[in-house]
């Protein structure tokens, strides 16, 4: 099966699978959303969530977090793990965007990763999300299932990126994502994949594999 019949078919199950599959993490403005992405880097979803419900009561625009203290904004950022350098972070970006963008987020790849701590996954996030323009966003979920599911051989994220652009259908792209996150979330976790109640097993090549291996094992 080509790679962009698979995907229309895999569409047509995860739109109904998770059809509320969205960003599970909590914002209410556009620069919000971004640092809590910067403050996901190597922390889950369900701790930066904790540590915004203060943050943003504390800092509550683009103008707070870029005039902060930055000791105060550390001890606040803390649990989320490399503290410091988020901080930093943080306060850098946001001040480039109160004076370079009148407080507004940048809507470019090209200007969104010339933000400090903004790489293609942030970028491809806010894209997607706040822009409503085609994004891929290739995280740990998106490596993992990709590959499993037989989409893509590449293993470095921007060669998954560019490899899925090929086929993923644009209004598709964002959307996509999230749903490989709630599927790898759900079913699909790097121990131990849940097959018996995959709903997509006959479009994957990791499962066809798994069970041609089982077959030959027992003849």
């Amino acid at each position: 099966m080509r790679r962009n019949e698979k995907i229309l078919k895999i569409k047509e199950i995860f739109d109904v699978v998770y059809a509320d599959a969205k960003c599970s993490l909590d914002y209410t403005t556009e620069h919000e959303l971004l640092v809590a992405v910067v403050l996901s880097a190597q922390c889950t979803d369900n701790r930066v969530n904790i540590v915004t419900k203060d943050l943003f009561k504390k800092y509550k625009s683009v103008k707070d977090f870029a005039k902060s203290d930055i000791d105060e904004l550390e001890e606040i950022v803390r649990p989320c793990g490399f503290y410091k350098t988020k901080a930093k972070n943080i306060r850098a970006l946001s001040n480039i965007i109160l004076e370079k963008y009148n407080g507004n987020l940048p809507d470019t790849m090209e200007e969104l990763i010339a933000l400090p701590g903004v790489g293609r996954k942030t970028a491809n996030l806010i894209l997607g999300d706040v822009f409503k323009k085609p994004a891929l966003v290739i995280d740990t979920h998106a490596i993992r299932l990709t590959g499993r599911i037989g989409l893509t051989k590449e293993t470095d994220p921007v060669k998954i990126e560019f490899d899925l652009k090929k086929f993923v259908p644009d209004d598709y792209s964002i959307n996509f994502c999230h749903q490989l996150v709630y599927h790898g979330r759900a079913i699909c976790n790097a121990r131990s994949p849940k097959c018996e109640i995959c709903p997509i097993t006959h479009l994957c090549k990791y499962y066809d594999d798994r069970r041609k291996n089982k077959n030959g094992k027992s003849k």
